[in-house]
């Protein structure tokens, strides 16, 4: 994507404020410096255009419009708290930011629907329908920052996932504004409904590569019981992935289940002095939201102790678990704070996999010389080995690249997906063709070329 001529700015701009609000649009380049990447900042980025911060969907279908007619690309964002580069801008393009359109405007108890604006946050729609006895399980680890149009775009998980599943299973129907301006709406407000394709399925996690969300119709749940939890300690990966395939065996269904790895846990505590257990090689904290959490817990830990566990540690109460799990929630900064320059993989495996992937990363840290801190949402397989590196450090960099990439085709060789939650976006998009193949890849291709066939929204991201 070429840089815009300063004459080709003015007229994109004057173009966007005819049909817009003066101050939603954004034209300071100090100001639209800002909007340029996610959390992914070693992915390439470019410097946009303008910035357009719309209010309704009069709004957005005005900025597609005017983009079409000029040919001009949309880069979608949210909260801009992906992992992949799927929010970075290119050069010359438009930002369309739609952390203004956050209102939620529907909570039905009655038939446990929220209807939603995009920019509505995770965690304010959390709190939200709590108040009405309600619950919206998906929630990433940014859930206090993250928005429900950037869950949707990247089909976000959560610790939950293990019993409540991700993103894609809680929404029921949209609105989308298409790349040339039309308002389209898919999907329904029922319980149930198999009529025509699922377009509602197709959009999540398609990273705004196929419309603009701008609504959204979302399933809730009933508020479940407050959880448990307890920490079990191992003395290897193996170990603790041998527990997790007999708690998934058993048929047990914690809430939770999650792991850390001995890199992970002394990150943790050089940042937070919480304490865990740093002679343990793997930490795996479980939960149970049932009528007895306790006695879910007793079972559990018992499937842990023969599995090779060398102490089992169960909350006494909300509060205690409240703390086992912040360790969990911690485990990304701690280890950005260990050298300041990430690259965070998100590998899922088949669970009987889970042990082997671990160890082939650490096998993998151990030949680059590199830190790799691996933590999982153990119960569904999905994993988060985070390379460690010094940016400013060009062999260390193309080291921490090598690794990032033999990570992926290792999950790949493993039976597994090189995403589970965080999207593709710039950082895995040459990977993206390895996992579908060239007919998965064709046909991709051809549903991105039926809905944007001028290829203006968010193009070079994904495909």
């Amino acid at each position: 994507m070429q840089p815009m001529e300063a004459r080709e700015t003015q007229e994109l701009t004057e173009r966007l404020r005819v049909g817009l609000p003066y101050e939603t649009v954004l034209t300071d380049p100090d100001i639209t410096a800002a909007y340029a990447n996610d959390m992914a900042s070693f992915c390439e980025a470019g410097v946009p255009a303008v910035v357009v911060m719309p209010r309704t969907v009069e709004h957005v279908q005005h900025v597609m419009r005017t983009a079409t007619e000029l040919r001009v690309p949309v880069v979608p964002q949210g909260a801009r708290t992906g992992l992949s580069g799927g929010a970075n801008a290119g050069d010359g393009c438009i930002v369309l930011s739609l952390l203004k359109m956050n209102r939620i405007l529907e909570i039905d108890p009655v038939n446990r629907i929220a209807v939603v604006e995009p920019g509505v946050v995770n965690a304010v729609l959390s709190r939200a329908v709590s108040e009405k006895g309600l619950y919206y399980p998906p929630d990433p680890s940014s859930w206090e920052e993250c928005t429900i149009g950037g869950n949707i775009g990247t089909g976000s998980g959560g610790l939950c996932c293990v019993k409540y599943g991700v993103t894609a299973e809680y929404v029921l129907g949209l609105d989308v504004v298409l790349a040339d301006g039309r308002l389209m709406h898919t999907g329904r407000r029922t319980a149930k409904g198999v009529a025509g394709y699922d377009l509602t399925r197709l959009f999540v996690g398609s990273e705004g590569s196929l419309g603009i969300v701008v609504r959204a119709v979302l399933a809730l749940k009933p508020t479940p019981p407050p959880q448990l939890a307890l920490a079990a300690e191992f003395p290897s990966t193996t170990t603790a992935c041998d527990a997790v395939c007999a708690i998934m065996e058993g048929g047990h269904v914690p809430s939770l289940l999650e792991l850390m790895d001995h890199t992970t846990i002394r990150a943790v505590n050089d940042m937070a002095h919480m304490g865990l257990p740093e002679t343990t090689q793997a930490l795996l904290l479980a939960a149970f939201d049932t009528a007895d959490p306790a006695a879910d817990l007793t079972a559990l830990g018992k499937l842990c102790t023969a599995a090779g566990a060398t102490a089992v540690v169960p909350a006494e109460d909300a509060a205690e678990s409240e703390l086992l799990l912040q360790a969990r929630r911690l485990s990304l900064p701690a280890l950005e704070r260990m050298s300041g320059t990430t690259m965070i993989d998100d590998v899922a495996v088949p669970r009987s996999e889970l042990a082997a992937m671990l160890d082939g990363v650490a096998a993998i840290a151990a030949k680059y010389d590199l830190t790799i801190g691996v933590c999982a949402h153990a119960g569904d397989g999905n994993t988060h080995p985070v390379v460690c590196f010094d940016s400013s450090d060009p062999d260390e960099t193309c080291r921490a690249r090598e690794s990032f990439d033999e990570i992926m085709e290792l999950g790949l060789r493993l039976g597994g997906t090189i995403t589970g939650e965080h999207g593709v976006g710039i950082l895995k998009k040459e990977w993206l063709a390895r996992e579908l193949g060239p007919v998965g890849l064709e046909m991709q291709r051809a549903i991105k070329s039926a809905f944007d066939p001028l290829d203006i929204l968010n193009p070079g991201k994904v495909l």
